[in-house]
């Protein structure tokens, strides 16, 4: 068996093994009906709405929710189009046949970032509906509980304070509050904006080394600092930026380059003592091999309503654990991303920690959940209700502006 086929089932016994001897003792089921669901606008409720949710319904009764973002009529579309004449009549408990069926048909034409988008939602709601049907939660499916709580660190998205300004408000806020001792930050990408991501300037630089002095004056060590790059840099940029930070010790340099740049990631790493992460972006087998080969990330990161859902990330995952790396999943999306990550990250031995925002804990998740995830001494654990235990609040479905398009067999 050669590398990138080990990478490909690795795990599968394991987790497949499970999870299909549990999905015998369920009676047959079939799909019904596949709902997409979306709002135009995330100026159209009064939480923050970017995702697309897919409800994939079944013959017994079930439902199972999936979700990706941020292209949402193009992710309904595809669903309706192709998607849904693959799934209905299909039995959901199918999990692994149907993942590698959808992937194979979307690589052979040329997979892109929609195809995958979907798979994920799909392959999340086959999840929810496998948990849903076993009355078990889903972090049981994969394994069991290796994490009774999951440590978690705060994604400044806007809310009260500017990152750039006064960061030691938000860290101050989110330790007192839940316990958080972490917090990323993007302070360089004004500058690449400014640039069109060519050239960063020593002035720059030392603008941008403001939120770190301010954290590290109001804290010391007593926290971590993440950098946030959103691969805006070329190399001669980036091993600027990263000698710059070095002195404040961030815990990682995340997606300084594009994450295809990997010869000059090689260089990037040789070049600093501050670790680094690669990549949210990563989808499907043969992306997360090539990263984990390379030998340039030391820590791993995915997002599972993107890289091919749970079942990429499981495998992805185990992949990073025998290259002896962390994981930490990338959760700066819809709300099912969250609670799917942390029953992923739940039953997982190899988490360093995992992302959540403060926004969406104090404004977004109140106003749509009827059980939203706070964190607690800095963790959060999983809900031990069947599948994901994510409760959406039931007129959420009825919203005047969510977009409702339906297959059914």
């Amino acid at each position: 068996m050669d590398r990138r086929t080990a990478l490909i089932t690795l795990a599968a016994p394991a987790v497949g093994g499970l999870w299909k001897h549990a999905a015998a003792a369920v009676p047959e089921m079939r799909v019904t009906r596949i709902d997409t669901v979306y709002w135009e606008s995330r100026d159209d409720a009064p939480f923050w709405p970017h995702w697309t949710w897919v409800r994939v319904r079944t013959d017994n009764g079930l439902i199972g929710l999936g979700e990706t973002y941020p292209r949402n009529p193009t992710e309904a579309a595809l669903v309706h189009t192709d998607v849904a004449r693959r799934l209905l009549g299909k039995d959901p408990r199918d999990i692994e046949r149907t993942w590698a069926d959808l992937f194979r048909a979307f690589d052979y034409q040329i997979s892109g970032g929609t195809e995958m988008r979907v798979l994920s939602a799909i392959d999340l709601a086959l999840w929810d509906l496998l948990g849903q049907a076993l009355g078990v939660p889903v972090y049981r499916l994969l394994g069991g509980r290796s994490n009774a709580r999951v440590p978690v660190y705060n994604t400044c998205f806007p809310l009260r304070y500017d990152f750039n300004v006064e960061p030691e408000r938000i860290m101050g806020e989110v330790r007192d509050r839940y316990g958080i001792t972490g917090i990323k930050i993007w302070p360089f990408d004004g500058a690449a904006r400014r640039s069109r991501n060519q050239h960063i300037t020593t002035d720059e630089v030392d603008r941008a080394l403001v939120p770190f002095k301010r954290l590290r004056d109001a804290f010391g060590d007593d926290i971590e600092i993440m950098l946030e790059l959103h691969s805006n840099w070329s190399l001669p940029s980036a091993l600027r930026i990263a000698r710059a930070v070095e002195p404040y010790r961030p815990m990682w340099l995340e997606d300084v380059l594009l994450t295809g740049s990997l010869k000059d990631y090689r260089e990037l790493a040789a070049a600093t003592s501050t670790p680094i992460l690669l990549s949210e972006r990563l989808a499907g087998p043969f992306e997360f091999e090539a990263v984990l080969e390379s030998g340039v990330a030391r820590y791993l990161s995915f997002d599972v309503t993107w890289c091919g859902g749970l079942t990429m990330a499981r495998k992805a995952s185990n992949a990073a654990a025998a290259h002896q790396l962390l994981v930490v999943p990338h959760t700066a999306g819809g709300p099912l991303l969250f609670y799917a990550s942390t029953h992923l990250t739940t039953a997982l031995t190899n988490v360093a920690i995992q992302e959540s925002c403060q926004r969406f804990v104090e404004n977004d998740w109140p106003a749509m959940l009827e059980n939203p995830i706070v964190p607690e001494n800095g963790t959060v654990a999983a809900p031990d209700l069947p599948g994901f235990g994510m409760r959406v609040k039931p007129e959420i479905w009825e919203h005047p502006k969510a977009i409702v398009r339906t297959s059914r067999l």
